[in-house]
């Protein structure tokens, strides 16, 4: 990698934060470029990116927007394999013509580039191109889920979100102007990426006819594909337009085509962690029939009303089915407990009883999800639930999502769940968003 624009004066400047962390924390191999040359953190600043030994696969520019095409002619001449361009300045300032010059440049010469007006790339224990100092970053773990953002705000607000939900990045890129390397190419790629399960996009408009071969091309795509839009309103289209000069497009239309192709569309961004991390576990689409089991009467109505927000059936058990769980749970629960669905095990309930009851509903031809909904700080639930619920899934092959309130001292619980891919949300909306992924994931 070879930053271009490092300063000699200014240890903040986005190409010195770019180099630093890369040349500090990764295992690539980064370069300083600067016209005056020099020395920083011991290392030699190359006047020209001709002139960086051996051969560079990435450039990162960093440089004031008239000075962009001729560093992207060196790039070009040198061989490097592609660009970021982090300078803003172009089309979202009405500068068109800068940009086109860019975009003309780098077609004629089969060259790559992302951006510009971009934070480029994070890719987790590879390489990070975004100008933000290492200290004031969240780092999700490294995971199967990418997500393509032309804004880097929202990349970076939903890595925040990722890291807090357990979610693991495969690849994160921002786009910004998208003035060659746009959402298609990155959806290609990234669907023959073998470290990519799920793909998210936040996209703020399309190009002409470039929304229907995008929506095409994701219903094509052999895995999840979920976007969200921004634009929907007259005052977001405007607020879209003066960000990265997009236009946003009829959502009406655009959100009415990806129901019918099954491609998943979040409305915010809360459904956009929970749509990613309940795909990058379970991949097939469901009817919509849960399956709801709790020790708290109140978060299974709460549950039951999410479920029918979301269009989801939280179907009545039969009272055959009603007698057999019976049957299966502690003598104390058996005149207590509401079975007919949600299951209320009561706050008298024990890990035995969330196992026998998630055992038998993996069976019920009724459920095809089961919603565990687990108070940690009732006296019978032990840390080894999850872990124990998990192994039951693992037989059974329901989906099973879990909501467990999201503090340290639950932390075992919870990681019982998610090392063996069991989806954990710390709200009861974002577990039966979770359940509305999977049903969303399918054609009208």
């Amino acid at each position: 990698m070879a930053v271009i624009g490092v300063s000699l004066t200014n240890d903040r400047h986005p190409a010195n934060v770019i180099f630093s962390k890369n040349h500090l924390r990764y295992p690539v191999r980064a370069f300083a470029v600067n016209p005056k040359g020099g020395v920083l953190m011991g290392e030699r600043i190359y006047p020209r990116i001709g002139e960086v030994p051996g051969p560079v696969e990435l450039a990162v520019i960093a440089v004031r927007a008239e000075y962009v095409p001729d560093i992207l002619e060196q790039c070009i001449r040198a061989g490097v394999g592609g660009a970021v361009i982090i300078s803003g300045g172009f089309s979202e300032t009405g500068r068109t013509g800068l940009q086109d010059r860019l975009t003309d440049m780098a077609r004629e010469a089969d060259f790559p580039f992302i951006g510009p007006n971009c934070l480029g790339i994070y890719a987790p224990e590879r390489l990070d191109s975004l100008f933000l100092p290492p200290e004031r970053m969240i780092r999700p773990e490294q995971g199967t889920v990418a997500i393509v953002s032309q804004s880097g705000g929202i990349l970076v607000d939903q890595m925040v979100k990722f890291s807090q939900e357990g979610v693991g990045l495969s690849l994160g890129v921002s786009i910004g102007n998208k003035a060659l390397v746009r959402e298609l190419d990155l959806l290609e790629y990234l669907a023959g990426d073998p470290g990519t399960k799920v793909i998210a996009f936040y996209v703020e408009g399309f190009g002409k006819d470039e929304g229907r071969a995008f929506v095409e091309a994701a219903a094509r795509c052999p895995k999840p594909v979920i976007v969200l839009k921004s634009g929907k309103s007259p005052g977001g289209s405007r607020a879209v337009s003066s960000h990265t000069a997009s236009l946003a497009g009829d959502y009406g239309v655009f959100s009415r085509v990806l129901a019918q192709k099954g491609v998943v569309e979040a409305k915010n961004e809360l459904e956009l962690v929970s749509f990613c991390e309940s795909l990058s576990c379970y991949r097939n689409a469901i009817r919509g029939n849960i399956g709801i089991v709790t020790g708290s009467g109140g978060h299974g109505a709460m549950a039951v009303d999410a479920c029918s927000d979301q269009g989801l059936t939280v179907p009545l058990l039969g009272s055959e089915i009603q007698g057999d769980l019976r049957e299966r749970l502690s003598p104390g629960l058996r005149d207590i407990a509401a079975t007919g669905n949600p299951i209320d095990l009561t706050g008298s309930a024990v890990d035995d009883d969330f196992a026998a009851v998630t055992d038998y509903l993996s069976r019920v031809p009724e459920i095809d999800c089961i919603l565990m909904l687990l108070l940690p700080y009732l006296p019978g639930i032990t840390p080894d639930l999850g872990a124990r619920l998990s192994h039951i899934h693992q037989r059974g092959g329901r989906p099973l999502i879990a909501y467990v309130p999201h503090v340290e001292k639950f932390r075992m619980l919870i990681e019982g769940f998610e090392l063996n891919g069991i989806p954990v949300s710390p709200s009861i909306e974002g577990a039966v968003l979770m359940a509305t992924a999977m049903r969303r994931c399918q054609p009208c």
